[in-house]
């Protein structure tokens, strides 16, 4: 029986982060070299985001300031961003992180049809950017009421493509177990770690990085027409270059991004070959140009990712829509992104079923992680 994913839900925190005015915030910095100002400049305007979300109320640049409590992260008074320690941040976190991935769970397991919370047999949280424990894993079991003996697992700190192995771990246990059902929860709150620095990479970080949770329900029991997306195929391919390219670091003032402005440039030369595993899987796409599978949901790791990805596999504009309109409105809110441009193809109400999605996703490594859909059922 093949697996399937029945449904998928996303929330955000409620601060919205308007992108020209975080821009001009972190552009009149106290101690920002001049050159450091224009590179501020050139990120935000460059990338591709209108808004995004944050965890941090403190970071809401509309709110007036409140001199009742003594700010952490963003002094409305002074608007100059301080840079709390790792286990300030990481209270936040715990605080933020653990309503998010309760909240987009119940939702995710609300909109699956025919499946209820007794149904639920493994639950795989994913998040790169925040620990406690008990986990996130362990707070949706008791927060839904689930049977204490659903088996949990917890992904941490892989990265921006963290999604991917979350689901294709549950295509595994639901191949195995066709009778199981496995929730898989992504909650990321880059903003939690953003700071101020000269250094480009953090500048870079600064500009793109956004908070978001998506959780989806997986099984492999009969599927009852609704909409739906097949679980095909997953690959995972590193690069031969690029380690030093992207990391992600524990820092004694939150966690620290590296993210060298060469990334697309890696991702142009290898992305080719980077796909060539996955579609081998299907003799039908072997001979297929790229742009004649329907729908691509690709990782917004920022704008010049997705124009050399578009450049290079040859595909139509509208191909990319979903995943620009993520960054657009959500910026890179790491593992969860990939999850929010599925959500795009699958509630697009002119997909027909039987139609391919191809996904890839980019992280520390470098890694590339590629998965391979099939839309299946209708839209109600």
């Amino acid at each position: 029986m093949p697996v399937t994913l029945r449904s998928l839900e996303v929330a955000v925190p409620d601060t919205v982060l308007h992108q020209d005015q975080v821009r001009e915030v972190f552009a009149s910095q106290p101690g920002m070299s001049r050159l450091a100002t224009r590179l501020v400049g050139a990120a935000f305007d460059s990338s591709g985001i209108e808004r995004r979300h944050s965890a941090v109320t403190e970071m809401d640049l509309s709110a007036d300031a409140d001199g009742s409590n003594t700010p952490q992260f963003f002094d409305a008074a002074t608007r100059q961003i301080l840079n709390p320690t790792t286990g300030a941040r990481n209270e936040i976190y715990v605080q933020e992180a653990s309503r998010l991935y309760v909240d987009a769970a119940a939702a995710a397991l609300a909109s699956a049809d025919g499946i209820d919370k007794t149904d639920v047999t493994h639950v795989i949280t994913v998040s790169c950017t925040g620990f406690f424990s008990p986990g996130p894993d362990y707070l949706i079991v008791r927060g839904l009421d689930l049977d204490p003996a659903v088996q949990r697992c917890h992904l941490g700190f892989m990265g921006c493509y963290a999604a991917f192995p979350a689901m294709r771990q549950a295509k595994t246990i639901c191949d195995a177990n066709p009778d199981a059902v496995v929730l898989v929860v992504s909650v990321e709150l880059c903003s939690i770690h953003v700071r101020v620095s000269d250094d480009p990479d953090t500048i870079l970080g600064s500009s793109l990085f956004g908070d978001g949770a998506a959780a989806a329900v997986i099984t492999g029991r009969d599927h009852d027409g609704g909409r739906a997306l097949q679980l095909d195929h997953f690959e995972t391919v590193l690069t031969p270059v690029g380690e030093e390219a992207m990391a992600w670091n524990i820092g004694d003032n939150g966690f620290e991004m590296v993210l060298g402005t060469y990334v697309p440039k890696i991702i142009d030369a290898h992305i080719v070959d980077a796909l060539a595993p996955l579609l081998a899987h299907d003799a039908s796409l072997t001979d297929r140009q790229y742009r004649d599978i329907e729908h691509w949901a690709i990782h917004p790791g920022g704008r010049s990712i997705l124009d050399k990805v578009e450049a290079k596999l040859e595909l139509d504009p509208a191909q990319l829509e979903p995943s620009r309109d993520v960054l657009q409105h959500y910026g890179n809110m790491s593992s969860a992104t990939v999850m929010f441009v599925l959500k795009t193809i699958l509630d697009d109400p002119d997909s027909k079923a039987g139609e391919r999605v191809c996904s890839m996703a980019f992280g520390p490594g470098l890694t590339v992680e590629t998965g391979l859909f099939t839309t299946v059922g209708r839209n109600s």
